[in-house]
């Protein structure tokens, strides 16, 4: 039976309302301290009468005023390594999620991140005196971590990543798998604030939309201890990546599950996708690489 996460914390998005002041559009701009969402530019722009287009200008990336790809081509991934800064010198910070119920950090049971092994840039096979390689699609997960404040790349930071197999399962906890602890591992982010990770595509279980779990912690030591993280988050796959996927051997029930579950309706990217949603390209045959920029406190 596939396993259905019992996420019941809602995403922390940020909904301050807008400035009641009449202090102008810049002033408003400035009073906020940090990068506005999607929603709240909009609103902002209504107040002031700017279209959309308009109010880009002023946003951080184009991740942080971009509309979800649910349809979708895929398309290529930004080659910059610094996001650009609002007009408050700010880029939007990554929105916190649930770790959900198979974090395998020590919140919840089972601990990989104090074993040896776990800090690897391949996931796809279990470590630590476990044997077992997860099939799949390949997919190559590259995170570029960035200030929230400055824009500027956070090297030295580490991420520890995972994510369900293409049944749906997760190791450690789903039956069939709990004698596994692959597709988990921890990198640390180099000058550019990269990491990246080598995997296979996620399928999609009853209830959820295809996603990837992570934590961002302040160093590669940190990481061994899931009270030091200082960021948690998922990364939403585009539909257009999915079907194609799904549409290979060993994703037979990943489309029907894709099928009855929309980014409006998951629980977790429901109120806001535009952030988490990474950017895809490649093709089954070779592979894909999914590309993700996350702002993170930092400096």
């Amino acid at each position: 039976m596939l396993p259905r996460p019992l996420h019941t914390i809602p995403a922390a998005h940020d909904h301050d309302d807008d400035h009641d002041d009449h202090g102008g559009l810049h002033r408003d701009l400035l009073a906020t301290g940090r990068t506005m969402d999607r929603r709240r530019l909009l609103r902002l722009g209504a107040r002031w009468g700017l279209g959309l287009g308009a109010m880009q200008l002023l946003g951080c990336a184009s991740d942080s005023v971009a509309g979800p790809d649910t349809t979708g081509t895929t398309t290529t991934p930004s080659t910059g390594t610094t996001a650009t800064p609002t007009a408050g010198g700010s880029c939007s910070r990554i929105p916190e999620e649930t770790a959900g119920p198979y974090p395998g950090d020590g919140s919840n049971g089972a601990n990989v991140l104090n074993q040896t092994g776990v800090a690897r840039s391949d996931m796809r096979s279990s470590f630590a005196g476990l044997s077992g390689t997860a099939a799949g699609v390949p997919l190559l997960i590259e995170l570029t971590l960035v200030s929230a404040t400055t824009c500027e790349p956070l090297a030295d930071r580490a991420v520890y990543l995972w994510h369900c197999d293409r049944a749906g399962l997760y190791s450690l906890y789903s039956a069939g798998v709990t004698n596994q602890n692959y597709l988990r591992g921890v990198q640390k982010a180099d000058a550019e604030g990269k990491v990246r990770f080598t995997s296979i595509f996620p399928g999609c279980y009853a209830g959820r939309w295809p996603h990837i779990h992570f934590e961002v912690f302040a160093s590669l030591a940190a990481a061994t201890d899931v009270r030091n993280k200082v960021a948690t988050s998922q990364i939403a796959l585009p539909k257009a990546t999915s079907d194609l996927v799904y549409a290979t051997s060993g994703y037979e029930a990943s489309v029907r599950n894709l099928a009855g579950i929309t980014l409006a309706t998951d629980n977790v990217f429901r109120d806001g996708s535009a952030l988490e949603l990474a950017t895809v390209t490649g093709s089954v045959a070779q592979g894909f690489t999914a590309a993700l920029t996350v702002g993170v406190l930092g400096a």
